[in-house]
């Protein structure tokens, strides 16, 4: 795992014009100071804010981060990421269960879609083909399990492995309930790959918002993650591009009339 992040590194470094290496070096630590920190500390929810779920959607039980599916929802993290490395370990506790990750998201959902716009990682557990059957018995397309990258709500890019405009991954390598999956998310200059438990299987590139929040996404069903890490790397040219979100606002949580369950 070390070895491939410090190739990834090298990588992304040494595609940058060296004048602009040097003058970035006074806004970015170098690349000898890049590390990753936790968004999630095994204790409580620091570094994220609630959107549009509720207290009991998102608690910590023995280390864990425990999310109840309900209502349907996500909470973001405090501040914007543009160009970085996710590390997500997450396991479904129901067969058919429903979650992801959103990257570079707005995290704006609005009174027609309690999801927001952004990039969707996701999180499907393995029989949800099956549970969600068509209306003559047969399942749906299994691509939508293991990893299928998406922009949501509104947003455009262009997937490596398309279905559609979804990029569904190479090769079916997520575990089923109970079971631990490991995600490795690399999302540099509107190109996302995604590694899932030690492979890489899957791409999108060409998003059309480069910076924004993290959202976790309640969806339905338990869902529980052990693990949230982030490493981020320089900037890019979101903000030139007018690919970005505005600046950072403090954090507060969406206020929105309660749902009925």
């Amino acid at each position: 795992m070390n070895r491939t992040l410090r190739y990834l590194t090298t990588l992304i470094l040494s595609a940058a014009p060296l004048h602009l290496l040097a003058d970035e070096t006074q806004a970015t630590p170098p690349a000898a100071e890049l590390g990753f920190v936790d968004l999630f500390n095994g204790k409580d929810l620091t570094n994220w804010v609630d959107v549009n779920t509720s207290a009991e959607t998102w608690q910590v039980k023995d280390g864990l981060l425990v999310c109840s599916g309900h209502p349907i929802g996500v909470m973001r993290s405090e501040k914007q990421y543009e160009n970085f490395i996710l590390v997500v370990e997450w396991r479904h506790m129901e067969a058919g269960g429903n979650s992801g990750v959103f990257l570079w998201s707005d995290a704006k959902p609005d009174k027609n879609n309690r999801l927001p716009l952004g990039m969707e990682v996701q999180m499907l557990e393995l029989e949800w083909p099956y549970i969600h059957a068509r209306d003559d018995g047969t399942p749906q397309h299994l691509g939508y399990v293991s990893g299928e990258l998406f922009g949501a709500g509104g947003m455009n890019a262009v997937p490596e492995n398309p279905r559609g405009t979804r990029s569904m991954s190479y090769e079916m390598r997520c575990k089923g309930k109970g079971e631990w999956n490991r995600y490795v998310v690399v999302a540099v200059d509107g190109t996302v790959k995604l590694s899932i438990n030690g492979k890489f299987v899957n791409g999108i590139r060409e998003a059309d918002l480069r910076k924004g929040y993290l959202c976790m996404e309640s969806e339905g069903a338990e869902i529980h993650f052990r693990k949230i890490q982030i490493m981020e790397l320089p900037s890019g040219r979101a903000e030139e591009l007018g690919m970005a979100l505005a600046p950072d606002e403090p954090a507060k949580a969406a206020q929105e009339e309660p749902i009925d369950e």
